[in-house]
């Protein structure tokens, strides 16, 4: 089964996912990152989604659930690289994405983890 890398930058984990997502993908990447977060006590998560073009409301809501999850285990969460056609098809669905901050590219998303994590890991 497919795998999307899960790397360690410091006190953040990156996760750049280059290929289109479906539920039992996404799905692996929830419990691989919440076991990376554990294992390796990281304080945020980078989510970054630029190379999707759709994503749906099932999607949608688990990348909510990875947030939480993260936020209960001290880790700020970030999503960038969002394409504007996605985050029209979010917006139609009804979907906020709550507690996942985002930016626009990976260097934005860096500074906003780096910023939570100076202000004691408020996200």
């Amino acid at each position: 089964m497919e795998q999307i890398p899960v790397l360690k930058l410091g006190e953040f984990l990156l996760v750049s996912i280059q290929v289109e997502l479906h539920d039992e993908l996404v799905l692996s990447l929830q419990d691989d990152l919440t076991s990376r977060i554990e294992r390796t006590r990281a304080k945020g998560v980078l989510i970054d989604i630029s190379a999707l073009e759709i994503v749906d409301s099932f999607i949608g809501r688990t990348l909510g659930h990875i947030a939480a999850m993260a936020r209960v285990m001290d880790a700020a969460t970030v999503l960038v690289g969002m394409r504007p056609a996605v985050a029209i098809t979010l917006v139609e669905l009804g979907m906020s994405l709550h507690g996942i901050r985002t930016a626009l590219d990976v260097d934005k998303g860096m500074a906003l983890l780096r910023k939570s994590l100076e202000e004691g890991g408020e996200s």
